[in-house]
């Protein structure tokens, strides 16, 4: 389902006189349908960048990433917006949203994306907001003034709406209670026995153990670096 091979990037320092750091070569992933890879290496070896590449907000500059039969490399636009709306999903760390619309508007709105009738839209944002443990009372507010335990797990919501083939975690279960924390990996669980391919970033080793069937080491995707690091 995502394929990735001889994948290489570079960051140019403007402001640095130019200067060329080279991050990436010769990246190999396959992720089959069903599975899900962790991605592991020390800081700075390109975990985030190869994800973010993945997802088209980074352009590589040589090389192919293949989801389904989308080379994000040498897809237009278009192509790249398409396959998130209806193929790729990521979970950011982050959650980013345009202030005033109220979280369950926030998580309803990938399905409302894709045609989904409001009604049942709305129905499986309600679904997620509870099993992720935010309050009703919350649901019409904006989550920009949530806390950011909070936050986090509107954005899992929003992520998980939709049962995207593709799916991209970062971080997952940062900061989450033991009680958020079980649902999440249930929803990862759930995502991979449906036949999602997934890729995840995760420091917390035993959510790693328990989710992921196998762990890829990206340092030595990364000139320069050597070693085996989470």
């Amino acid at each position: 389902m995502i394929k990735v091979q001889n994948l290489s990037k570079s960051f140019t320092m403007h402001n640095q006189g130019g200067a060329v750091i080279p991050v990436m070569a010769g990246g190999r992933l396959e992720v089959a349908s069903g599975e899900c890879v962790g991605l592991i290496g020390q800081s700075g070896s390109g975990k985030s960048t190869l994800m973010r590449m993945i997802y088209g907000n980074y352009l590589a500059a040589g090389g192919s990433i293949l989801v389904g039969d989308v080379d994000v490399v040498t897809a237009e636009p278009r192509q790249i917006l398409e396959l998130r709306r209806a193929t790729l999903g990521y979970v950011s760390q982050f959650l980013r949203v345009v202030p005033r619309v109220p979280t369950l508007d926030v998580v309803a709105e990938p399905l409302l994306r894709l045609g989904v009738a409001a009604a049942e839209a709305q129905a499986r944002a309600q679904d997620l907001l509870s099993r992720l443990n935010i309050p009703e009372r919350l649901w019409a507010l904006s989550p920009t003034t949530f806390s950011g335990g909070e936050q986090q797990r509107v954005n899992i919501a929003r992520g998980f709406a939709h049962s995207y083939p593709a799916l991209l975690l970062d971080e997952p279960t940062a900061s989450l209670d033991a009680t958020n924390r079980e649902v999440v990996l249930g929803l990862i669980e759930e995502a991979k026995a449906r036949g999602a391919a997934i890729i995840g970033i995760f420091h917390d080793e035993p959510a790693r153990d328990r989710v992921c069937d196998r762990v890829v080491d990206v340092t030595g995707f990364t000139p320069g670096l050597t070693g085996r690091a989470a």
